[in-house]
């Protein structure tokens, strides 16, 4: 055989060795932050769920999923080991960058010209005024009645019949 022929299959196995070889490298990974788990850490589930850890077992896990609330659950529905401050954040909603930057976002971009006059002039309504929309409205209908006349032949009326 030559060796043009075998190159397809030689780069085929290894990439088949390289994606399963990645593969468990994510496994352990996942393994090893199931096991060093610790009872007051927070969690995620699969499921999407966040939780303390209460008891780590061989198997199970006992969370705590409400306050006095308690739920078994296997290791291997353990997502993501979270630390401290981004279990608070995303659990209880403490954001503890923005109260130390005091960084403030205007609402609109006439506080960032600093011209306040302007901005007031600036402001132009861009709504219809109600008279001119009835007058469209209007206009439309009796367009449509005399498209619907055109197209039934014009000295005819609802109970004329077509003769032929």
């Amino acid at each position: 055989m030559d060796l043009i022929t075998l190159l397809p299959f030689i780069v085929l196995i290894g990439a088949m060795f390289l994606m399963t070889r990645s593969a468990k490298k994510k496994q352990a990974a996942a393994a090893q932050m199931r096991n060093d788990m610790q009872p007051g850490t927070g969690v995620r589930t699969i499921g999407g769920m966040y939780a303390t850890v209460k008891e780590v077992h061989d198997d199970t896990v006992l969370l705590e999923v409400a306050p006095g609330v308690h739920a078994v659950y296997a290791k291997n529905s353990i997502g993501a080991v979270l630390d401290d401050a981004e279990y608070n954040r995303i659990v209880h909603g403490d954001d503890q960058e923005l109260d130390t930057d005091g960084t403030v976002v205007p609402d609109d971009a006439s506080s960032l010209t600093g011209d306040a006059d302007a901005a007031e002039v600036a402001k132009i309504d861009l709504g219809k005024d109600d008279a001119a929309d009835d007058a469209e409205t209007e206009d439309a209908t009796a367009k449509d009645v005399k498209d619907t006349k055109d197209a039934k032949g014009e000295g005819k009326t609802d109970g004329d019949a077509d003769s032929k």
